[in-house]
């Protein structure tokens, strides 16, 4: 291990910039779950269920919008992607607050559907930034810098919506995303290499397009009936229906192959690390839920705080050991052993006993984020980066938005316990899927 490689990495400016900014821009998004769920529950009389309703919704919003926030990034620029989000953050979260459930609902979707798209923007142009060692070490720094905000935004959002601020609370949840776009789009952090290496880079999207327009008419067969011969006039309009359904197959065919232009980046091994990153969300979800009833049953809800001390401080120690190490490791594996080591939680009997079962799946927490972001990173070009680390952060929310139900029900109908196992079972399950997924690319690999 070499913990010399956070020197030599915080020591280069636009890289000690971006994850400060990105921490800082992190904070107020952090909040903004608890903040929602206690301002619906305290302030509107809504119950739980309302609340969970409206965060599941303000999810969906999230994982639809997250691909096409990124490929905007990759189309037109991160100025120029950034601008909806920028308006959006300062209005909606403004009105949010003042308005009753009915409405919220429809304004928190569009809400997450066109948020500051700040977790893949820094992955992105980390990914550019740092090289080699260097970029384990920065997405490692990532992921520890993500567990240091959710130590402090949840807690926030929560000490402001219990002391009758909650209003107040959401507002500047918006305005300060609002100023972190803005300021955001001043440094401009890059999403694409300055300096391609000869050779290496490919065309741009409009020189990739054009060429393969153009060998889409290369191939086709053109028939140009005014210059035929007049005793071939009649043969022509007899197969002219034939002509043009043969012209609608050829356009559809031309469609099809145009999606699987865009979307050449999305292989089997990409999907096996989005497979990793729903896993890792659904497990992290779940795990805050299970810890929640755990204490809550035992009438311990004054020491949940601590048990997520325990459990975050873990997670950043897990962080810098690997953004230390020569080599990575498969997120996959890493997954598997957050997973295997969540189940006996289930067997904690106090909260001290629950603080210490958190550690072990704990040091897993950030390695995981960090080796998937760096594998989507070293998987896809720089062309496509961008909306595929879009997709990234859809399939990590949607486990997010599946573990905690997935939790609650087991935590209903079986006991507090049954929470732990449930997530860490799926987390498995999912490893497993990654493991199936990487399979079939070796073996098309082998057969090509």
């Amino acid at each position: 291990m070499n913990f010399a490689l956070y020197r030599d990495l915080l020591a280069v400016r636009p890289i000690r910039r971006l994850l400060l900014v990105g921490m800082v821009a992190r904070i107020p998004h952090s909040a903004a779950g608890v903040l929602l769920t206690l301002h619906i529950v305290l302030t509107l009389g809504q119950g739980y269920a309302a609340a969970g309703a409206a965060a599941a919704v303000m999810t969906i919003g999230i994982a639809v919008g997250a691909p096409w926030r990124g490929r905007r990034v990759d189309t037109v620029g991160l100025r120029r992607a950034l601008i909806p989000s920028v308006i959006s953050e300062a209005v909606i979260w403004s009105v949010v607050p003042h308005v009753s459930y009915e409405v919220l609902l429809p304004l928190v979707f569009v809400g997450g559907l066109l948020t500051l798209p700040i977790f893949s923007v820094v992955r992105q142009s980390l990914g550019v930034l740092a090289t080699g060692e260097q970029r384990r070490t920065a997405f490692a720094l990532d992921a520890i810098s993500t567990e240091l905000v959710f130590m402090i935004g949840p807690a926030a959002g929560a000490l402001v919506a219990t002391a009758g601020f909650s209003v107040l609370g959401l507002t500047i949840i918006g305005i300060a995303t609002s100023v972190s776009g803005l300021f955001l789009m001043w440094f401009n952090p890059p999403t694409r290499s300055a300096e391609p290496v000869p050779g290496s880079e490919p065309a741009s999207d409009a020189e990739s397009d054009a060429a393969f327009e153009a060998g889409q008419q290369e191939g086709a067969e053109v028939a140009v009936v005014a210059a035929a011969p007049a005793h071939l006039q009649e043969a022509a309009a007899e197969l002219a229906p034939l002509a043009a359904a043969g012209e609608r197959r050829q356009q559809r065919a031309g469609l099809r192959q145009k999606v699987v232009h865009n979307f050449a980046w999305f292989t089997s091994a990409v999907a096996a690390v989005f497979a990793v990153a729903a896993g890792a969300g659904m497990v992290l979800s779940g795990t805050d839920v299970g810890i929640v009833a755990a204490l809550e049953s035992g009438g311990h809800q004054a020491e949940i705080g601590l048990v997520f001390l325990f459990w975050c401080a873990a997670s950043v120690v897990g962080g810098l050991i690997y953004g230390a190490m020569h080599r990575p490791i498969s997120p996959i594996l890493l997954l598997l052993g957050m997973s295997a080591l969540t189940i006996p939680m289930a067997f904690a009997q106090d909260t001290w006993t629950l603080c210490l079962l958190s550690l072990l799946p704990g040091l897993l927490c950030a390695p995981v984020l960090s080796a998937a972001s760096e594998k989507v990173a070293e998987l896809v070009d720089e062309r496509r980066r961008g909306e595929a680390m879009g997709w990234y952060g859809s399939a990590l929310t949607g486990g997010v938005a599946l573990g905690a139900p997935l939790a609650g029900v087991f935590i209903d109908g079986v006991g507090p316990w049954a929470g732990f196992v449930a997530v860490g079972l799926g987390g498995v399950v999912l490893c497993l899927v990654g493991l199936a997924l990487q399979h079939l690319r070796r073996r098309r690999l082998a057969a090509a």
